[in-house]
This record gives C-alpha cells, structure tokens and sequence, in this order.
C-alpha cells in the first residue's frame, strides 16, 4: 500500500490521465446510453456487397413485443459511425430504435469487389445505406404499418446524405416490385442531390424515387460544398460561397416551386409533387404528392456535426414524418453536449497520459538507452540584427507552408512548376557555390570557406530532392493499391513539402549562422548513436501500445471513443495498422525535421511552448482566418476551391498544436529529437488512417 501511495504522489500526471480517461468514458457512455435508458451495442452483418458495422442504440423495452420506428444514420466521407452520436442519442432517447454505420471501407466496414482507382467513390456510399436499411427492416424489433411498409428513416450527412438519398431510390424502384416499401422518410444533412444526380440517376428521378415520403434537408446557409447555383460557382470558381438553397432552382423544385417564381422559404412544409418515375424511357408510377421541407442554419458543413440547432431541426423532423408513441422527451432538451464533454475529457487524458508513460519507460533497462547527454541550446546570438532575424524566421516558418496550402493540397500545376524553378535554381546555386569555397578553402587554414562549401553541398542536395518531390507531383503521393487512403495522400504531400522548406532553412542558418555562434549537431539532437534510435523507437512503440490497450478496454467497456468534433482517437483494426506502417516513412520525414526546427528555435527560451505551437499552427489558423472571413464578409471564401482541404486543414490544427508540445517535451525526456519524431509519426498517422476512408481492396 505504501509503494502504492508513493507511486501515486510521484506519478501525478499519470494518474490524472487514467483517471480522466476511465471516469471520461464512463460519463460519455452513460450519456450516450442516455443514463441507461437505451442500450447501446455493437453489430456487424454482411451483405451482398461487403461487411456493414454499427452502433445499435436500442430504448428500453423495444424488441420483439414492442416494435419502434428506425432510424438508420450514418457519417460523410471523412468519418465513422460515432460522427453521428449526436443523432442516436437524441433519437434513441426519444424511443426510437436508431442505427449509426460506418460506410464500406470506413471504420471495421469492408467492400467485398475489387476497387480499380478513380472509381472509388461509387462504392462505399452508394449502397451502404440501403443495405443497411434492408438488414434493419428483416430485424423483428422494427415497426411496421398495417400493409408491412417499414416505418425507417434514413438520414446522414454530407456522403452519409447522398446514400440516404439514393437509399429512397433505390427502395422506390425495390417497391414497384414488391409493394411494399422500407422506408418511410428521409432527412439528408449537408448534402444536395448533384453528387447523387451524376452517380446514379438524374435529378428530376432522384425527386421521383422520393415518392410520398416525407423529405427534408438541412441545409447549411455557408456550406462549403454544396446547394449552389451552378452559375455563382462557374462565377466564383468553387463551391466554398454562402447559398440559402430554398431560391436555388434545385431546392425550388424539390420544394414544388417554380424555378422563375418566388422563392422558398426555410423551415415551412410545402406539399410537392414528386415526378413520374421514369425507367427505360418509360413511366412506370405516376407522380406523387409529398411533405418537404428545407431547414437552412446558419453553418459551414462539418458544424452541422457539432450543432443544437441543427439537432433540433432533426427532432422537429422526426416528430412529424416518422411519429413515435413512446417520444415523451421535450423537444428542446439536448443532452448530446455533455457526451461532446466527457469524449473530451477522454481526449485530453489520453494525450496527457503520453509523456509520464514514455517517461517511466525510459527508466527501464535497454529502454532508458534513448537518453542521451545533455547539450546546450542551439545558440542564436545577442546582437540586435540576429535577435531580429530569430524573430523573422519563426513568423516565416508559420507562414510558408500555410500560403502554400493551395498549391500543395491541391497540386496546382503552374504553382508547383514555379516551386520546382526555385528549388532546382537555389539547388544548382549552392552546388556551385559550395564547389567554389571548397576550392578556395582547400589550402588555406579559415574554416569559414570549408563550412560554407560543405553547406552549400548539402543545402543542393536537399534542394535537388524538392525539386524532385514537386517534378514528379502526378506520380508521387497518388491514390493506388498501396496508398489507399486519399485524404491522408493530400495532408502527407503537404507535409513533405513542409518538411523539404524546413529542412532548406535549417541548414542555411546552420552553415551561414548558427555555425559561427559555436552549434554542432550536438545542439540540434540529431548526433547520437545508433541504439539510443533504436531504443526510442521501442519506446514509442511500446509507450503508444499501453495507450491503445488503454483505449481499447475502455471502449470495449463504455461503447465509446476519444473525440472531439472531428477530431478522434479510435481503436482500429489490423488493416488499419498495415496501412499505418505504408504511410510511416512519408510522416516521419515530416516530424524528424518538424522536431528539430522546433527545438532548435525555441529550447531555452522563455514561452517556448507558445513557440513552438505557434511554429505549428500559426500560419493555419491565419489560412483558415482567411479562409472562413472571407467566406462569412463576402458570401465567397477566399479560395472558393478548397473545400474538403479546408476541412482536413481543419482537423490539422489539434494535430499539430499537440505534436508541437510532445516535441518538446520529449526532447527534454532524452536530450534528442527521436523520441519525440517517432512518437508523433506513429501516434498521428494512426489517428489519420483510422479516422478516414481506406480503400482496401483497391486495385
């Protein structure tokens, strides 16, 4: 008991971080049970197309004997089926049987057939949602009207929209065989019909294959991504504009209106006829009256996730299309937030748990090899101009790889052939600079010519190697069988991009600067022996094991997982894995040089925290400043293109800003940069493969 109570005042931290990651989970799970008033489990069922996971959130005393109203939600592109927490727990808790999936080839779900590269995208979201619903409509506990029709509803968000869009489809088109349909009604959020429209049927049939059903959309008033007019974004170049989709021709028509008449209105029924539906050139049912409305908040597209008010919208819907007996829940009462919270606790303590665990570690035998001996900061000078050239390199090293977002996320060619100009003309430059000093050096006793040609070779070089890097950008970093995950593609192309700039101006200073001052690798972390980098990657791997175990029991337990927004921690599967250890080499590159120019430029000074966060995120937070500003002051924002990239810069933010404390952190724990670099390439590359679409059977 005393060793117990001695480990518990010398491990504080420690401590604290189990604490909040158990007692986190335990209040996140029981609000997402809704104080054990629903149950919540996991399922997975196969279907004729591959392997379907989710969260079944099952109210107390539905079954059997008791059938309830369904609704089947699941997420968009980027996410999981606990994107859609906020759905299952205010539904569920209103009496009905809810169902969050995560699409094919997202979370533990798989797509069975072969993907070939560049049709990816008709897979996973345009049958994920009817075949859920036919799995959810063969379950006893679903209700049923007096004629079998099933009483579902389907709802998602963004791609998580579009399946429920053509889930109605295909279920009408199912019906005209049957008799019977699946599904009563349906409420796509932060999704219109244009995707759907090219994937899978026109957008008149679309509306046709909606029928009588009641249909609704949320609709956000500054979606990046979607409810356009085709001709504001051929005039603004990009999707990324504010739109009130009620007086969009689409919007109108889905509304009944007329497309040249008065606009719509938001959050009003209107009473719209679907449209024959038309198949083989020929109607095969004749045009139906049907409830719709469009709710239109105030929102970019991934607050919808993260929303009271579109949450209460989402009631408002239910209530009145898909009526439940055993709702007896306020339609304002929302307790979805303080899951939102208690995830974050969750979150928080298992970053906090990262450095006293690496820590205990390093004083294990073989392990405790990773530390090394002390040395001095990187010296930066006195002098008044070297003070202001310290100062202008840490606002520099914010900025370039923000302003170059546009051109490395979305590999514009004429930016990137101007990159690569300079890369290979301050290349060649070097090189032959260098060349010249050690010339000139070679029989004299300065040093000073020698260092510089030694310097200008290797600052060539690494040009050379951006240069390469950005040459051969159509090849490089692309979607294939081995690199199957697109998003993680864009953010590691940016990444490494990043890291070539980082690496060209660390060097400079290095050889032209921090030199002369006195600095040797020594004081940058990167000169120490082979077994200290082997024993700091043990200790990583090790260190990062006990978190997940940690996790893992956690969310085995608790049914829940560390998230905030759209950033999550969450257990993944062996194929995650694999994928991680095909994507490692590209990060690590990223975060050995991010971790040296970090402590280079702040160890040793006063708020070297903030330094380095700034470092990190700095210049992101400007971008998205920019970005979103502009977007909210003018109706258009400031790259109309960058949607989806806006997004991931979006969920780049906690990375960074968490990878920039670890760096330093852990520096300080060993004394060298490896530690901290295999860390946060593993621990962050992970997070990004099990948190996004993988396309495993991808050929």
């Amino acid at each position: 008991m005393d060793r117990f109570v001695k480990f518990v005042k010398s491990q504080k931290i420690l401590c604290v971080a189990v604490a909040m990651i158990v007692l986190g989970s335990f209040l996140a799970g029981l609000f997402n049970s809704s104080f054990f008033g629903v149950r919540v489990s996991q399922v997975s069922f196969e279907t004729e197309h591959g392997t379907l996971t989710g969260l079944l959130y099952m109210p107390r005393g539905a079954g059997a004997d008791d059938p309830r109203p369904v609704i089947v939600t699941t997420h968009g592109y980027l996410n999981s089926k606990e994107m859609q927490d906020l759905t299952a727990i205010e539904m569920s808790r209103r009496g009905y049987i809810v169902l969050a999936i995560s699409m094919y080839d997202h979370g533990a779900s798989r797509w069975d057939a072969d993907i070939p590269v560049g049709t990816q995208f008709a897979t996973f979201w345009i049958q994920a949602q009817i075949n859920a619903v036919r799995y959810m409509f063969a379950q006893p506990f679903t209700a049923k009207d007096a004629n079998g029709n099933g009483l579902i509803a389907v709802t998602g968000h963004s791609m998580g929209g579009f399946s429920s869009i053509v889930a109605m489809y295909f279920d009408e088109l199912q019906y005209l065989e049957t008799g019977v349909r699946m599904i009563a009604a349906g409420l796509p959020v932060g999704s219109d019909m244009s995707h759907a429209a090219f994937f899978v049927a026109p957008m008149d049939q679309l509306r046709a294959g909606f029928g009588s059903r009641p249909v609704g959309f949320i609709a956000g008033l500054y979606d990046e991504f979607f409810f356009n007019n085709p001709a504001a974004v051929a005039e603004a170049g990009g999707s990324a504009q504010r739109s009130y989709w009620p007086e969009v021709p689409a919007g109108m028509l889905f509304l009944g209106l007329d497309p040249e008449g008065p606009a719509g209105e938001s959050n009003r029924q209107y009473l719209a006829e679907s449209g024959e539906l038309i198949l083989n050139e020929v109607a095969v049912r004749a045009s139906q009256p049907g409830r719709r409305i469009i709710y239109v908040p105030e929102e970019i597209h991934p607050w919808n996730h993260f929303s009271a008010t579109s949450v209460a919208y989402m009631v408002d819907f239910f209530e009145w299309a898909l009526p439940n007996s055993h709702n007896n829940v306020a339609a304002g009462s929302q307790i979805w937030q303080w899951k939102v919270f208690f995830n974050l606790v969750t979150l928080a303590g298992f970053f906090l748990l990262v450095v006293p665990v690496m820590a205990l570690l390093l004083k294990l035998p073989g392990l405790k090899l990773a530390v090394t001996e002390e040395s001095a900061p990187v010296p930066m000078g006195d002098a008044i101009y070297q003070k202001v050239i310290f100062w202008a390199f840490i606002v520099i090293s914010a900025l370039l790889p923000a302003y170059l977002i546009p051109t490395a996320m979305e590999r514009r060619e004429s930016n990137l052939n101007v990159l690569g100009y300079i890369f290979l003309g301050m290349g060649i430059a070097a090189v032959v600079a260098g060349i010249v000093c050690l010339v000139l050096g070679r029989n004299k006793e300065q040093f000073r010519p020698k260092r510089w040609g030694v310097g200008g070779i290797v600052f060539g070089v690494t040009s050379g190697l951006a240069w390469l890097l950005v040459f051969r950008h159509e090849t490089f970093l692309t979607l294939g069988p081995i690199l199957s995950a697109p998003t993680v593609n864009v953010i590691a192309y940016w990444a490494l991009i990043s890291a070539a700039i980082a690496a060209l101006i660390t060097f400079a200073f290095y050889y032209l600067s921090r030199k002369t001052l006195g600095a040797t690798p020594k004081n940058y972390g990167v000169c120490v022996n082979p077994v200290a980098v082997v024993a700091s990657l043990a200790v990583a791997i090790v260190g990062l094991a006990i978190l997940y175990i940690l996790l893992f029991i956690t969310h085995a337990i608790f049914t829940v997982d560390a998230r905030i927004w759209t950033f999550a921690v969450r257990v993944f599967t062996f194929e995650h894995f694999l994928a991680t250890l095909r994507y490692l080499p590209f990060f690590f590159i990223f975060y050995l040089f991010n971790t040296i120019g970090l402590n280079a430029n702040a160890r040793g000074r006063k708020l070297s925290y903030l330094i380095v966060i700034w470092m990190n995120i700095g210049g992101l937070l400007i971008w998205l400043a920019l970005q979103y500003g502009t977007l909210l002051s003018t109706g258009v924002a400031r790259y109309p293109t960058m949607a989806l990239n806006a997004v991931l810069i979006i969920g780049l933010l906690p990375v960074l800003a968490i990878a920039a404390v670890f760096a330093r952190k852990l520096y300080d724990k060993t004394n060298n940069v490896y530690l901290a670099a295999f860390t946060n390439t593993i621990l962050f590359t992970l997070i990004s493969i099990a948190n996004t679409a993988v396309f495993w059977n991808m050929v």
